[in-house]
């Protein structure tokens, strides 16, 4: 059953620039496609980058329309196909060869509560700008919802439904004891004051605690938050319910944060590297990586590969991309970036290129850890790897994964590359209910025995299967998830 709530109006004012209603010729052409997709009996289709689909976004919310204080800058192009379709897209690819009967898998198409809600907020503009919230529960079965929440202007509750599903299937595949959530605000962080950002976070926790908490859903950073937002989030619901670090994680850890948590998404992503390394013959130490995105996750990753011996040959970040054949010092470039600099304003040496060549700089490895779809059917045939290593959601679409495959190119797939940060964030929750704290080290070493344990199940299943890393994980993740809510009487 789908419960939808909704705290407050959500469409109080209306905007210029807002998309129309679909026309009942585009709604005619989407049910033809989607009559097609079911009556094909060789297995799911893969979306069609360019057309919308099913969950598109349409009537979902609308970025705030206000007045912009800055332009936007190009960015690397994405691929059309929404990140719900590419997930969708493996869900029913590997529902199918489990068998799954269509009444259980129609349970977990869906998500089991969404919630949207308006913010509007005053900036310094002096003007009221109203965004969106949303938080999705998709899947509780084996335990507390656990998610992060972004905070970036294209956020919509197609983008949210996506991401909680795959965090339903990534806490399963690493086998930790949570189900999948995800939220988000559809504002621009780096174009806000930080009381701005402030606001917006204690206003969006004041209209979704009723469904958060310790022991049901418990948020974390992802795009555009950090440990300070969550420090906001906590101080907010303490407000209403006490003291309770627990409520999030990724806090500092003067609040109770754990040691390792800002590392770990990019710890992990470097430990089931190094494990794939080794089927590869490659020396982890001599390797040649191009990092796309420098954010938490890319700093650390890339950080992380120099610390092996790796030397990075290419990065961009939203503003730019470098490239230097002699390799690009990623600390020093960290601490520029921590200074408020750009990957373009880096002065390394390095030639300064297309954000759009970045995928095609010969490498051994390429580390997506920006935003999905990043690599898609207009670029994956250019890509000049052995193999990539997803640090981001949904980076990859379904075509361009095939052709990956076919040019020989070994994948590991989000769902189990970039769980460390949730494996770590599981940890600080436990250390939060016990207020008892683990030292780094012992934070580090237990990540390290997870994601290689959740490697090695994937790897066995797919050498069993004779298929890519990616339709395993998700086979492993769906098995755990159905086995949890049947044994619960949900199913």
């Amino acid at each position: 059953m789908l419960y939808h709530l909704s705290y407050g109006p959500v469409w109080l004012w209306m905007v210029r620039g807002m998309r129309t209603a679909m026309s009942d010729e585009a709604i005619e052409d989407r049910e033809k496609a989607q009559q097609a997709e079911d009556e094909a009996a060789d297995g799911p289709a893969v979306p069609q980058e360019g057309d919308a689909g099913e969950h598109s976004g349409e009537g979902h919310g609308h970025p705030d329309k206000s007045a912009k204080r800055t332009e936007e800058k190009p960015k690397p192009s994405r691929a059309e196909v929404s990140n719900y379709e590419i997930v969708e897209h493996w869900f029913k690819d590997a529902a199918e060869r489990l068998e799954l009967p269509d009444d259980v898998a129609a349970v977990f198409r869906s998500s089991y509560r969404e919630v949207q809600v308006q913010i509007p907020v005053r900036l310094s503009d002096d003007r009221i700008h109203v965004f969106s919230g949303y938080r999705v529960q998709h899947n509780g079965a084996r335990g507390p919802y656990k998610g992060g929440i972004r905070f970036h202007p294209e956020v919509d509750l197609d983008e949210v439904r996506a991401l909680a599903e795959l965090m339903t299937w990534k806490t399963a595949i690493v086998n930790i004891p949570y189900g999948g959530a995800k939220g988000g605000v559809n504002c621009d962080p780096s174009k806000l004051e930080p009381h701005e950002v402030q606001s917006i976070a204690r206003s969006f926790m004041d209209k979704i605690e009723k469904v958060l908490g310790p022991q049901r859903d418990i948020p974390a950073p992802d795009v555009g938050t950090n440990a300070q937002v969550m420090a906001w989030l906590m101080d907010e619901y303490g407000k209403l319910h006490g003291h309770t670090p627990a409520c999030v994680t990724g806090k500092p850890i003067a609040l109770e944060g754990s040691f390792g948590r800002e590392a770990a998404t990019g710890r992990g992503v470097v430990q089931v590297f190094t494990e794939a390394a080794s089927e590869e013959d490659l020396d982890p130490g001599d390797v040649t990586f191009v990092m796309q995105g420098f954010g938490n996750v890319g700093a650390w990753a890339a950080r992380l590969m120099q610390e092996l011996g790796a030397r990075m040959v290419g990065v961009a970040d939203a503003d730019g991309a470098v490239a230097s054949a002699g390799g690009i010092d990623a600390e020093k470039l960290a601490e520029h970036v921590r200074d408020g600099g750009t990957v373009g304003e880096f002065d390394s040496g390095a030639d300064e290129i297309d954000p759009e060549d970045l995928v095609a700089l010969e490498c051994d490895v390429f580390i997506p850890a920006a935003l999905g779809g990043m690599l898609h059917a207009d670029n994956a045939d250019r890509m000049r790897c052995r193999m990539i290593v997803e640090g981001a959601n949904s980076p990859t679409t379904p075509r361009a994964d095939e052709i990956l495959i076919e040019k020989g190119v070994r994948i590991v797939p989000d769902v189990l590359a970039n769980a460390g940060g949730v494996i770590v964030s599981y940890f600080e929750w436990v250390q939060n209910l016990q207020h008892f704290r683990w030292g780094e080290d012992e934070v580090n070493e237990k990540l390290g025995e997870i994601m290689r344990r959740a490697y090695r199940q994937v790897t066995d299943r797919a050498q069993e299967n004779g298929t890519p890393m990616r339709p395993a994980a998700y086979e492993l993740g769906i098995e755990r998830v159905v086995e949890a809510a049947s044994t619960r009487g949900y199913i």
